[in-house]
């Protein structure tokens, strides 16, 4: 408990340090290139054009997912991807990222992958509102339903915070751990029913191990607010998990920065 009130107290003491970090970081990732913040949407776009092309034109994938356009489907379960993917490895490696605030300003580490967070969910939060134009360009317009997707995103923050916050401090001492992590990505994207429904799944076992999946969880959460129209207290269990996953996440987080956070100034 006096982990917890003592990493509270630094996020509140440093609070505008972590606004103008969060808006620095985001200025840092596009400074230098011609079209500047344009990147934030230009490569996003071309990760679903490509996606879309290959099922849709390629493997011709790309019919009606109950009862809207493929591409629609796509986007829906995609785009929360982005700031879910960004903060597995980009949270991992933000302490290595930002060490001279570790060795150089004495900052709280604790709050390194907080503005780090905030930074990618800005971003996601931008290419929402364009998959939200998007449906209502295609006929699709906000229903009640939207209601419940900043919840989800929400809980994302939450959950790839904690993440963050868990693997930051062993990325910060071992390199093997960061590079594991990035070799796992691809891995968790293509099984976690980014591209696929995982309500598809018919056998109960391995329906219910997806399930436990955090990115399934919020990927098929995103894709209920825009296509199957299901609010999450209609799927209790589904909540439970996540809730169970969170907690857990939280007491490796603190295990690992009472452990590790007095070695990380010498090892970087």
């Amino acid at each position: 408990m006096k982990t917890i009130l003592k990493i509270l107290k630094e996020h509140f003491e440093y609070r505008t340090q972590i606004l103008k970090l969060a808006k620095a970081d985001l200025v840092k990732t596009y400074r230098g290139s011609a079209l500047g913040w344009s990147w934030a949407v230009i490569k996003p776009t071309v990760t679903i054009f490509v996606y879309w092309f290959a099922f849709s034109i390629g493997l011709r994938a790309g019919g009606q997912v109950a009862g809207f356009p493929f591409f629609l489907w796509l986007i829906s379960g995609l785009v929360p991807w982005f700031y879910m993917g960004d903060m597995i490895t980009g949270g991992t490696n933000c302490i290595r990222k930002y060490n001279y605030l570790v060795n150089k300003m004495k900052f709280p580490v604790s709050t390194i992958p907080t503005f780090v967070s905030m930074s990618n969910m800005m971003i996601n939060l931008i290419l929402i509102v364009i998959v939200i134009a998007i449906f209502w360009i295609f006929g699709y317009p906000p229903d009640i339903y939207l209601l419940q997707l900043p919840f989800y995103l929400l809980l994302s923050f939450i959950f790839f915070t904690l993440w963050a916050f868990f693997a930051s401090f062993i990325g910060a001492m071992s390199k093997d751990f960061v590079n594991l992590v990035r070799s796992f990505i691809t891995a968790v994207f293509w099984l976690s029913g980014i591209l696929w429904d995982a309500d598809t799944i018919t056998n109960p076992v391995l329906h219910r191990f997806l399930m436990l999946n955090p990115v399934t969880f919020l990927v098929t959460g995103c894709r209920n607010c825009f296509i199957n129209k299901i609010w999450f207290w209609d799927q209790p269990k589904r909540l439970m998990y996540f809730a169970v996953l969170t907690i857990f996440m939280i007491i490796i987080g603190l295990w690992s920065y009472r452990k590790l956070r007095k070695e990380i100034p010498d090892v970087l």
